[in-house]
């Protein structure tokens, strides 16, 4: 494994910093001491910085050498609204407020690698390095696109990580294509007719009407959708009645659709509401039907992923930068992988055998309230962007 000396000499520093952020977690949009602490870091290494793009953002901007060639490479910053386990010196001093998904660790990563990239410089041209926030939801990448990221710092690629517990430490997952789902929403709500219990021919009952809808959804992962292209429905809440002796006016269904690829959401979305209003019509019911696409499926670009996978390999060995098999999961990374070539990869964070005494009894995967980010990845982490960005702005220009 070749980590950086300098890196790895710092390291104490970045986990300190790991750990103060996971101590003082902030939920998505409201990362203002985060980022602060980001800021403070990057200037005090003589890092220039441009702050407020998607609300709480930071981008700091090492340059060297005359090139107009640049790199992004990106970190997340905020936190999950959920209660830490944990009762080490670092768990969260905020009941509800919990870094369960590592970017305290990736901040930390990106901020290591900074450090290193202003003290050295081994590269022609320019390294932007996005910590972004509310990627849990708010889609922060998204925001800052809007905001004028890509104006404002023209990068001709940009690369993000993301721990995988399970995986061993010192290993990469990598893959073209296809990594992550699309995260969308619906609600529908059907309208009945209320009566007594007693006497329920004298309404409408939306419940079986809800029973039918939620049976007949899967026969659109089966019978419309190809069976070769991903796709998933789950109901996961069903809201009705008031009263046990009253048949309700109202029953409302909601859940969750994930697909890899945009075609597929289509298709889902045009037959289930098809479905919806076509079964409420058999029960002389209605209904309103609404779906929210959040974040679209994160498609990793072939040529950088290949490029990826041969930086991390020449860190790691070849033998441990593995392919990584796509998860129904979301990444807000998405917005920026369709709007510039880039590629996102996993490292490795280990079993959980890395947890101080204190963490709770739950195991060490992401959103799990006994959660901890394992920092000996630092180190490696660090080294890894550093690689890619030297080695990206070594490379011809493609």
């Amino acid at each position: 494994m070749q980590i950086i000396e300098s890196i790895l000499a710092d390291a104490a520093v970045a986990t300190t910093i790991r750990r103060d952020i996971h101590a003082h977690p902030e939920l998505c949009f409201q990362e203002v001491r985060t980022a602060d602490v980001i800021a403070k870091a990057l200037t005090d290494w003589g890092i220039p910085i441009h702050r407020g793009l998607g609300k709480t953002g930071v981008v700091g901007i090492v340059k060297n050498g005359t090139s107009s060639r640049a790199v992004g490479l990106r970190a997340d910053i905020d936190a999950l609204p959920m209660t830490e386990h944990n009762t080490f010196a670092h768990a969260s001093r905020h009941p509800g407020k919990m870094h369960a998904c590592g970017h305290d660790g990736h901040t930390a990563m990106l901020l290591a690698a900074a450090k290193h990239l202003s003290r050295h410089r081994n590269f022609d041209g320019t390294v932007y390095l996005v910590f972004q926030p509310a990627e849990e939801g708010g889609g922060g990448a998204r925001e800052m696109i809007k905001d004028g990221l890509f104006e404002q710092f023209p990068m001709e690629a940009i690369f993000g990580a993301h721990n995988w517990p399970g995986m061993k430490v010192g290993a990469f997952g990598v893959s073209p294509g296809a990594l992550m789902a699309s995260s969308n929403e619906f609600t529908i709500t059907i309208r009945g007719k209320g009566s007594h219990a007693a006497l329920p021919h004298l309404g409408i009952d939306p419940v079986p009407v809800a029973a039918q809808m939620v049976m007949a959804f899967q026969t659109i992962i089966t019978r419309n959708r190809r069976p070769i292209d991903p796709g998933v429905i789950s109901v996961t809440m069903i809201h009705a009645g008031e009263a046990l002796n009253v048949v309700p006016e109202t029953c409302q269904v909601r859940g969750t659709v994930r697909t890899f690829s945009l075609e597929t959401l289509d298709l889902i979305e045009q037959r289930m509401k098809v479905v919806a209003e076509h079964t409420c019509a058999a029960f002389g019911a209605t209904c309103e039907f609404s779906f929210g696409r959040n974040y679209p499926p994160t498609v990793n670009h072939a040529a950088e992923t290949e490029f990826v996978r041969r930086v991390l390999g020449s860190v790691v060995g070849p033998e441990n930068v593995v392919p990584f098999e796509p998860t129904m999961g979301a990444e807000d990374f998405s917005f920026f992988l369709q709007a510039k070539p880039g590629c996102y990869f996993m490292i490795g964070n280990g079993d959980g055998a890395h947890r101080e005494g204190g963490h709770g009894l739950g195991p060490c995967m992401l959103h799990n309230p006994s959660y901890d980010f394992n920092d000996d990845l630092i180190p490696l982490g660090a080294t890894a962007w550093v690689r890619i960005a030297e080695e990206w702005l070594r490379q011809p220009r493609g």
